[in-house]
């Protein structure tokens, strides 16, 4: 896929962010705040950083995601379906009966999405299958890499941390993690559930090579995706700072906001605070009426 400008990220992030409130607003289910605070990182992930081929989503060439915390599903669906993975009607679908479209990610194998490799939900399991994903890439001789999403809550699984020794002894550089460092979690802000900081010197101790950002500046993440591939001996994790509901006055850095959807009048505030895309067609809600 051609690589979007810094730009053109911007305004496809806003334009996930917009599908995922109408989206929402339309299953009347989901997980809001989350997939909202993670449009940058998704936007630059498709259309920009990934080795992918949307015609094509088992090319075995292909570089490899897995969302490890299976509730953003949401922003998911949207960037698969942006990139050319399915129709952009079928976003309509999300958590329908029949639809591809479940409420936490799968394969098509079962009945579920093109460019989902696994099905996840059940949470600290995505580190595990990516550093199986990534040995077995290194065995067969293959340049490709493999990312994982995973949100700060979810570091609470004990299973994170016995993916990541793995990881940071057999070395597995062609993996980088990802953390939505938004600092909630469904029951209350994750300093009061389960402190985790120093966070950053948790996974240096490790044995990983640790990147803090900003997860809202495309910017940033993208020099330091560029910097996890200069990093050959250890496994990359990106720390992305976050905001839940980012970009939403009602929804902004509310954990409240974590599953639940917006009503009409919640939503028609969320898509007017986000505001329209300046790409014409090329980016717009063709998939329903506004």
């Amino acid at each position: 896929m051609n690589k979007f400008s810094i730009e053109k990220l911007y305004e496809m992030s806003r334009q996930l962010r917009r599908d995922v409130i109408k989206m929402l607003m339309i299953s009347k289910s989901g997980h809001t705040g989350g997939p909202l605070g993670a449009a940058e990182m998704f936007a630059s992930l498709y259309f920009n950083v990934l080795n992918i081929d949307p015609k094509n989503p088992k090319w075995e060439d292909r570089d490899y995601f897995f969302l490890s915390a299976g509730h953003y599903a949401p922003i998911w669906y949207s960037s698969l379906a942006r990139a050319g993975y399915f129709p952009l009607s079928e976003l309509a679908t999300l958590r329908k009966l029949d639809t591809k479209l479940q409420g936490h990610p799968a394969p098509v194998h079962t009945h579920g999405v093109p460019g989902v490799e696994i099905a996840s939900g059940a949470l600290g399991q995505g580190l595990s299958v990516a550093v199986g994903a990534a040995l077995a890439l290194r065995l067969d001789n293959k340049s490709s890499r493999v990312f994982v999403f995973h949100g700060d809550g979810e570091l609470n699984e004990g299973q994170i941390w016995e993916a990541a020794m793995t990881a940071s002894h057999h070395k597995v550089s062609n993996l980088t993690a990802i953390v939505d460092r938004n600092n909630c979690q469904i029951d209350n802000f994750t300093n009061v559930v389960m402190g985790l900081e120093p966070l950053a010197d948790k996974w240096r101790a490790f044995g990983w090579n640790v990147l803090e950002i900003n997860g809202h500046s495309i910017e940033e993440f993208l020099k330091a995706i560029e910097k996890t591939k200069d990093c050959t001996d250890k496994p990359s994790v990106i720390i992305a700072k976050t905001f839940m509901g980012n970009n939403v006055s009602i929804m902004h850095n509310d954990y409240k906001w974590h599953g639940v959807p917006p009503n009409d009048e919640q939503g028609k505030i969320a898509l007017n605070e986000i505001a329209p895309t300046s790409f014409g067609d090329f980016i717009k809600f063709d998939w329903e009426k506004e």
